[in-house]
């Protein structure tokens, strides 16, 4: 530990992160760090009662993702699961981290009775709250679960879920690979980096000064998640890239990513608990963890193109004016249409799957 003589840890957060570098020798890594900023019980972003979700920042929100902009992005997304559904000859939707439960009405309306049960596995106890409220009307197909079961048959959905998942931090400097992790300095923390064995997927080309992000624990998600699943799919919506572009020798300044009052900035030490921190998602290496673990890919293209093949089109004829307008936010290439991507996993018999039948870059994977 760091702390400068007379230094005060008001913040209870902030105490439980020290308690954890006294632990740890005084150096958390950063996925840990990462961990307890997000998840400490009652105090870590996604388990306190701050707001989080909406669509301005008059409402006290940080954020806003694609349910919350439309009802016409759960529309189209229930086209293909439908699909998988009935393909895969199963009655469950598994959603995780639901957010308010915005998609999970969309798709529990859309879907009707094609859905018996929908369980949503959300560590979040206020957003629990706030999804309970949510779907009122269809309370009696719904069920909470805090972890994984040991057998699952059903179709998962996880809209913005990878990126949340803690990330390991690679600093490549005087071309030496280091971990970058966290200290306590004066009434806050500070980086500080250690030698490590760990490297990139792929080797970064050049001399120059690198910051990158690995992620463990997002591809063991996927691998836990396979052993699981019996028999389904998994539909995975996020922003990120393939491999040969995550590591690309000009993203120098890896792409941690903080939101906090519908602004974005890079500095995941500051205000520990009172915003979300991110990083994009390696779709390569969640391609692999799945395909290792024993699913299929059953594409990977863009959120524009996956929607598109989806039918977002005829559903935004009939819309309103504005309607149409926030729709069109999720296709726009300068929007979430092409930043975003969607991969698809099956587990036993793959199919040609509609919402991959055009613009699939599997190839790129």
């Amino acid at each position: 530990m760091n702390l400068e003589p007379g230094a005060e840890r008001a913040n209870p957060l902030t105490r439980i992160i020290d308690a954890a570098l006294r632990r740890a020798d005084g150096w958390l890594p950063f996925d840990r760090f990462m961990a307890l900023a997000l998840y400490a019980p009652g105090l870590g972003y996604y388990a306190n009662d701050s707001r989080k979700f909406g669509r301005m920042p008059a409402s006290g929100s940080d954020f806003v993702t694609a349910p919350e902009l439309t009802p016409l992005f759960g529309r189209s997304l229930a086209r293909p699961i439908a699909e998988a559904l009935d393909h895969t000859a199963t009655r469950e939707v598994w959603e995780f981290g639901a957010g308010t439960g915005a998609l999970a009405l969309q798709l529990l309306d859309a879907l009707g009775d094609r859905v018996e049960r929908y369980r949503i596995v959300d560590l979040s106890g206020s957003l629990r709250e706030r999804q309970q409220a949510t779907l009122a009307s269809h309370a009696h197909k719904v069920e909470w679960l805090s972890e994984l079961p040991e057998r699952m048959h059903g179709v998962v959905v996880g809209n913005e879920v990878l990126d949340a998942m803690p990330v390991r931090l690679l600093m490549r400097g005087a071309g030496q690979w280091q971990e970058r992790g966290v200290v306590a300095q004066g009434a806050g923390f500070a980086w500080a980096d250690r030698a490590t064995d760990a490297r990139p997927p792929v080797e970064v080309p050049g001399p120059h000064d690198y910051l990158t992000e690995i992620h463990p624990q997002a591809e063991a998600f996927v691998a836990t998640l396979a052993d699981r699943l019996e028999r389904g799919a998994a539909f995975f919506i996020d922003y990120g890239f393939p491999e040969s572009e995550y590591y690309h020798p000009q993203r120098a300044m890896g792409t941690v990513m903080c939101h906090q009052g519908h602004r974005a900035d890079a500095d995941p030490l500051a205000d520990v608990g009172a915003k979300d921190i991110t990083a994009h998602v390696n779709f390569s290496g969640i391609a692999l963890a799945g395909q290792e673990a024993g699913l299929s890919v059953l594409g990977y293209c863009s959120q524009a193109r996956f929607l598109l093949n989806s039918g977002i089109l005829p559903l935004m004829e009939q819309a309103s004016l504005a309607e149409r307008a926030m729709a069109a936010r999720l296709i726009h290439e300068h929007e979430m249409g092409e930043l975003f991507k969607v991969i698809g996993f099956a587990a036993g018999e793959p199919w040609d799957a509609i919402g991959f039948a055009e613009g699939d870059r599997t190839h790129t994977l």
